[in-house]
């Protein structure tokens, strides 16, 4: 095949490697965009032929993550007979000197620190919920609250990575991207997978890395598009100056043509991902500003989600991005907000979060919910995991600070599939271990995927030899969590 470039003389090497370069940072890696090969399926939006195993209950997910472990007892596990043993040692029988990090190891004794907040009942079911979180209280009975949670790792980069990907080693496929690789998108236009992040007001928090929306061993297309919290949310999303619409078309086709040249001579499946990342970027150059344009929002909703809704990289503005990204067809959108690692001071640095967190978390539930949405939307909010009884550092009657405590900590799920107005899971008398219905990362995996149409055991991808899946080789689905 001979490629003739010369019929245009504007289209030159040098202009047509740098669009290419400008399309190439867009994305920032491989994402899903164009339907997958036949021998995994033929469907218009990508995805596994397979796949839905069975109907589904929901079509996407929301995940709200709260970087740094947000603490239990202080915002769901009501332990209110704590205040009468204020600074007394937590027991070694309870807690034991082995599972303290060494943060907090060598203080001389570990004062029981309770939560010096209010805690009412709400809803139906009389969940309790900390005044620190308002408008998520009037929310009871959409919530399924799990109090036992549990995970394998104690700090924060195992942690997060066990629950984003099902693995503490680093290298394995985010939910995001394995959803993105089995059931594809609903907009050709927008990635199947959207990160986004947002900065506390209380803290700067630990920091994330683009693996924790990577694509691991996948086929790198299915990697998450990471929407930048500061200047352009996408880069390069316009044409640079001197390239016409018609000329980037060109480019893409001239490059297009070179690519499949040079996959029919060596078969590498990433240049036919590289094809697919250059037609999504051409097609977001046209979503992505109108997506991210909210003078068609009506005033009551952008009250509704707070006074940073309309301020780049606030957990607000990304709140309602989510929305518009779910009504857009997004399979899997992941808000991280920063800022829950409360080692000390934390009375102060909480009720910043919250105030950050909570209104446009509320909001989002109920855009949903009056859209009709969350029928078939699940949300999910929590952290990697809890935080410690026991203060560390000084503990006052007003300021106390918590260590990294993985034993037992509280998660929520709303929307279609799942059992509104629910508690589930008891920790024991000092909230540090679970005492009935524990609920593994992996149990929760496999509860999400089962909500999606998937059977997590049969959900796998063969790398070096051997079937993977996001559960492993655990995982259980708590049907008690399900409507």
């Amino acid at each position: 095949m001979t490629i003739n470039h010369d019929s245009n003389p504007q289209c030159s090497r040098r202009s047509l490697l740098l669009g290419s370069l400008g399309l190439a940072s867009l994305l920032q890696g491989e994402s899903q965009a164009a339907p997958r090969a036949t021998s995994e399926g033929s469907l218009a939006s990508g995805g596994l032929s397979q796949l839905p195993h069975f109907p589904p209950k929901v079509k996407r997910v929301i995940y709200l993550f709260q970087s740094g472990g947000p603490a239990q007892m202080d915002l769901f596990d009501y332990k209110p007979e704590l205040k009468n043993r204020f600074g007394e040692d937590v027991p070694k029988s309870v807690y034991p000197d082995d599972r303290k990090t060494t943060m907090s190891s060598a203080q001389a004794s570990f004062p029981v620190a309770p939560s010096i907040f209010k805690f009412n009942q709400h809803g139906e079911a009389g969940s309790w919920i900390s005044e620190l979180l308002p408008h998520t209280a009037k929310l009871a009975d959409d919530l399924c609250i799990v109090r036992s949670l549990h995970t394998d790792a104690i700090n924060h980069d195992p942690a997060i990575t066990f629950q984003l990907t099902g693995s503490q080693i680093p290298g394995r496929p985010s939910f995001g991207s394995w959803l993105g690789y089995g059931l594809g998108t609903d907009n050709k236009d927008l990635p199947a997978f959207v990160a986004m992040s947002s900065r506390g007001s209380g803290k700067a928090g630990q920091p994330l890395y683009d693996r924790l929306w990577g694509s691991g061993f996948l086929p790198s297309r299915y990697q998450g598009v990471k929407f930048r919290n500061q200047g352009d949310p996408v880069l390069d999303i316009s044409d640079p100056g001197g390239v016409s619409r018609d000329m980037r078309r060109l480019m893409l086709d001239s490059l297009a043509e070179i690519n499949q040249i040079k996959h029919s001579a060596v078969g590498d499946p990433e240049i036919t991902s590289r094809i697919a990342q250059y037609e999504l970027a051409y097609r977001m150059q046209m979503s992505v500003p109108e997506l991210l344009d909210f003078s068609d929002e009506p005033q009551h909703v952008l009250d509704a989600y707070g006074k940073d809704v309309n301020t780049q990289g606030r957990y607000a503005f990304n709140c309602l991005l989510a929305r518009r990204l779910a009504e857009r067809g997004v399979r899997f959108i992941q808000l991280f907000h920063q800022g829950w690692d409360q080692h000390a001071n934390l009375p102060a640095q909480i009720r910043k979060q919250c105030s950050d967190t909570d209104q446009p978390t509320a909001a989002l539930i109920n855009d949903l919910k009056q859209s009709g949405m969350l029928d078939d939307t699940l949300i999910i909010w929590g952290g990697e995991f809890g935080r410690t009884i026991y203060s560390q550092g000084k503990l006052t009657e007003k300021v106390y600070g918590r260590d990294h405590h993985p034993s037992c900590f509280t998660m929520w799920m709303a929307g279609g599939g799942i059992k509104g107005g629910t508690n589930y899971g008891t920790t024991d008398d000092y909230s540090v271990n679970v005492a009935e219905d524990g609920v593994s990362v992996h149990d929760l995996h496999a509860t999400v995927l089962h909500l999606l149409g998937i059977d997590h055991e049969r959900f796998t991808f063969k790398y070096q030899g051997r079937d993977f899946r996001l559960t492993d080789v655990h995982g259980r689905i708590v049907n008690e969590l399900l409507a």
